[in-house]
C-alpha cells in the first residue's frame, strides 16, 4: 500500500492532458504534424503542378504549360493577351466572359482550361472580318445603341452569335430567353434585342 500510495504522488503520477498542453508538451507534436501535412500537400501539388495544353484560339493554335486548375478565362487574359472577354462575378452569372467552344457559347469562368484541350475556341477579338471590318453583330450592337458602360458588351456580343446559330432568335421573346444569362447593369436589353434581329437579318452569325 505504502508503495501505491508514493507512486501516486505528484511527482510520479502521469500528467494530465492540460498539464501537457500547458506544458508546451503538444507544441512540438502539433508542428511535426503540420509540417508532415504541408509536405503531403506540396508533394501532391507539385505531381500535378502543370500541363501540357493544346488550344486553338481564333484560328491560332498555343502549346502551353499551365496549372491544372487554371480556367479559360484566365489563360485568355493573363497568358494570351485576350483580354476582350470580362471577368465580372467569376461565378458563371453574369455572361461577361462568354466565349464560343467549337460554335457553342461557354461561361468561360467555370471552363477549365484542360477541358478545351485541341478545340477551337472564338473570342470577340475573333469574330471581325480579315480586313478588320466589324461582325455584322457588333456592328448593330453599335447602331442600336446596345451598350452603356459597354463591360458586359463583348459577352453579350458572343452570346448573341451564340443565339442566332442555335435557332433561338425566332422571335423578340425567344432572344430574351436565350439571352437572359447575360446581364446588363445599364439595363440596354431593348437595344440589344433590335441589334440581334438586325443581324440575323444581314447574315447567319
Amino acid at each position: 500500500m505504502t508503495a501505491s500510495k508514493a507512486d501516486d504522488g505528484p511527482d510520479s503520477r502521469h500528467p494530465t492532458r492540460r498539464e501537457i498542453v500547458a506544458g508546451g508538451v503538444m507544441v512540438p507534436i502539433v508542428m511535426s504534424m503540420s509540417q508532415s501535412a504541408a509536405a503531403q500537400s506540396r508533394a501532391s501539388d507539385g505531381a500535378a503542378s502543370s500541363v501540357s495544353v493544346n488550344l486553338t484560339v481564333n484560328g491560332t493554335r498555343h502549346a502551353l504549360t499551365l496549372d491544372p486548375r487554371s480556367t479559360l478565362l484566365d489563360v485568355l487574359r493573363e497568358h494570351l493577351d485576350l483580354t476582350g472577354s470580362k471577368k465580372g462575378c467569376d461565378q458563371g452569372q453574369c455572361g461577361a466572359c462568354t466565349v464560343l467552344i467549337e460554335g457553342r457559347r461557354v461561361v468561360s469562368c467555370l471552363t477549365l482550361a484542360v477541358m478545351t484541350d485541341g478545340k477551337s475556341i472564338t473570342t470577340i477579338e475573333g469574330i471581325s472580318g480579315p480586313g478588320g471590318e466589324l461582325h455584322p453583330m457588333q456592328q448593330a450592337f453599335i447602331e442600336h445603341d446596345a451598350f452603356q458602360c459597354g463591360y458586359c458588351t463583348p459577352g453579350q456580343i458572343m452570346s448573341a452569335i451564340g443565339c442566332v446559330n442555335e435557332g433561338h432568335a425566332e422571335s423578340d421573346a425567344a432572344i430574351r430567353e436565350y439571352m437572359s444569362g447575360n446581364i446588363c447593369r445599364c439595363g440596354a436589353y431593348p437595344n440589344i434585342v433590335a441589334a440581334v434581329n438586325q443581324a440575323k437579318l444581314s447574315t447567319r452569325a
